[in-house]
């Protein structure tokens, strides 16, 4: 049995942290991998559980962007092997149910154990003082070695740096796709991002490189509206108000073709303002997790489309080996977006880094 350090999630509420524990790790069982973690991405949907945002079964460890290296493959595993460089996909590809044979592998049906972290066989890796821990979404990254199963991991080559390619396993996917594949952005549309953080500074990312003609993102943090300048908006705004003032004048009253709503804790109101941006038949693609209402008579008069969008609508397998490789063609910008590297004790310094807007990501780099 292996011992790891890890962050824990004991109980949630706002004034609930992370803490730092010591605990045992089972050997890897049939098709399941033992993981040495490089690095891990502070993404907001850990900071959901935590707040209580979101339901889990606690205690978890926290953490489900990471790239690490497989130190030991369970048997009958043949996706990776040893030694391997692997990223981890938050969502699970069994390769085999409806929607991965469909070419929908961002809704596969494996993905069911996100909010309990168990194994496909309905038990646990992590233990500590009697108690059965699960990972976040399966996997646990903020833990210096997790036990995963091995459809949660797609490899990479090591000309890559860790703590880059951690963060294709979530928030780059998610909002880089969103854009291309969820909202399907085409040339010489206009486009507004709505939240500018982990997701939505890729949804710019996205936009761009689909064609959009106009990429607007809105934001009241100005650093964050810097960096998508930077990353391919044409323009940005810290108020939504002035954002469509702009919209009716450059359209000439058509308004955009998309909106991508992508803030941290999506609202009514957050969707309702995201719908009067977008013009007659656009479409409103939602990635955001929160409670929202969708407002009725908005959809119909317009004829707006309103579109959920799970890890942008991406295929793992796929989808996190090309943005690797536009990555290394300098079409993807993935170096820039890490703003603070933390270590594992310093997780709860990184996530208040986040939530008072310092952060587009932050970055665990485990030792």
């Amino acid at each position: 049995m292996v011992t790891t350090k890890a962050a824990v999630l004991r109980e949630a509420g706002p004034d609930k942290w992370w803490e730092l524990e010591e605990l045992a790790l089972d050997e890897p069982k049939a098709g399941e991998v033992l993981v040495r973690f490089e690095a891990a991405g502070l993404c907001h949907s850990d900071d959901h559980i935590r707040a209580g945002d979101s339901p889990a079964r606690l205690p978890m460890v926290g953490g489900h962007e990471g790239a690490g290296i497989v130190e030991r493959a369970g048997p009958g595993v043949t996706r990776v092997a040893e030694s391997d460089h692997i990223v981890c996909s938050f969502i699970p590809v069994c390769g085999k149910c409806r929607y991965c044979s469909t070419g929908r592998q961002n809704l596969c049906d494996a993905g069911l154990n996100a909010g309990t972290g168990k194994l496909p066989d309905g038990t646990f890796r992590f233990h500590a003082g009697g108690d059965d821990l699960g990972g976040m979404c399966v996997l646990g990254t903020f833990s210096e070695y997790a036990v995963l199963s091995e459809t949660s991991c797609v490899r990479y080559e090591p000309d890559i740096a860790p703590e880059v390619a951690a963060l294709v396993g979530c928030g780059v996917t998610t909002g880089w796709g969103s854009a291309v594949y969820a909202a399907g952005v085409r040339a010489g549309q206009t486009v507004v991002i709505f939240g500018i953080g982990g997701v939505g500074i890729n949804a710019v990312q996205g936009a761009q490189y689909a064609g959009a003609k106009t990429v607007i993102a809105i934001d009241p943090v100005p650093f964050k509206l810097e960096m998508a300048a930077k990353l391919g908006a044409t323009h940005t705004f810290t108020d939504p108000v002035q954002a469509r003032e702009f919209l009716v004048d450059t359209t000439r009253g058509q308004l955009a073709d998309h909106v991508i709503l992508t803030v941290g804790i999506m609202t009514s109101d957050v969707v309702r303002t995201g719908a009067d941006l977008a013009g007659k038949d656009g479409q409103v693609t939602i990635t955001g997790v929160g409670k929202y209402d969708l407002p009725g008579a908005l959809m119909t008069l317009y004829q707006r489309k309103f579109h959920g969008a799970l890890f942008g609508g991406a295929n793992p397998l796929h989808d996190i080996p090309l943005l690797l490789d536009l990555y290394r063609a300098g079409q993807l910008k993935l170096d820039e977006l890490i703003t603070h590297r933390y270590r594992l004790d310093e997780v709860n310094d990184g996530y208040r880094d986040m939530l008072a807007g310092k952060n587009i990501r932050g970055v665990i780099e485990h030792a």
